[in-house]
């Protein structure tokens, strides 16, 4: 009895201590600071979310956007002194600001709440988007896009702790089954 209530045990605890990692990766459930959607430079600090409702209208992604097509996205002034200067934003394919293709560039002189939107419509690929606030001395954010990328690192390392839980339940099984079989 006390081998099934160890083995129970170590269920559990493999099961509490994998299942919760997939909510750290979750966008929306981490602080400002820690958001992979936040750029920081010199204390301003900018967010972006980009949306496509047409495939998920709950989703929220940042810069690995899972299917081409229509791109909704939000950018958000979080500090004061950006709301008050121009904002020069340019999105280019590839990653060079100078030596890529232009794709879209618009300035933006009045977002007082802190807000600008837009909407791209892209193909596959990687592209960059550069966001420059103008002041002294301006301010340059960078967003790498992946659009319809996999990003195979982020899938292994999301798919490690179930695969992992799989082997040690299997293992544990096994173990448990020759005992019973010894008995």
């Amino acid at each position: 009895m006390t081998k099934q209530r160890m083995f129970i045990f170590v269920l559990i605890l493999t099961f509490s201590t994998v299942f919760p990692v997939s909510a750290v990766f979750a966008h929306g459930k981490v602080t400002l600071e820690s958001d992979i959607c936040v750029k920081n430079i010199a204390g301003s600090m900018v967010h972006l979310s980009t949306y496509q409702p047409q495939h998920d209208p709950e989703a929220e992604y940042c810069t690995e956007i899972p299917k081409e097509g229509e791109i909704l996205w939000v950018l958000d002034l979080v500090d004061q002194a950006l709301r008050d200067m121009p904002i020069a934003i340019q999105l280019v394919r590839g990653s060079e600001k100078n030596n890529s293709k232009t794709i879209s560039s618009f300035y933006s002189r009045n977002h007082s709440d802190g807000v600008i939107k837009g909407e791209f419509n892209l193909d596959e690929g990687n592209y960059t988007m550069f966001i420059t606030g103008e002041g002294v001395p301006p301010l340059l954010y960078e967003f790498p896009l992946k659009i319809q990328k996999v990003n195979y690192v982020a899938a292994f390392s999301t798919a490690v702790p179930y695969l992992l839980t799989f082997l040690l339940l299997a293992f544990l099984s096994n173990k448990l089954l020759k005992r019973k079989k010894a008995r």
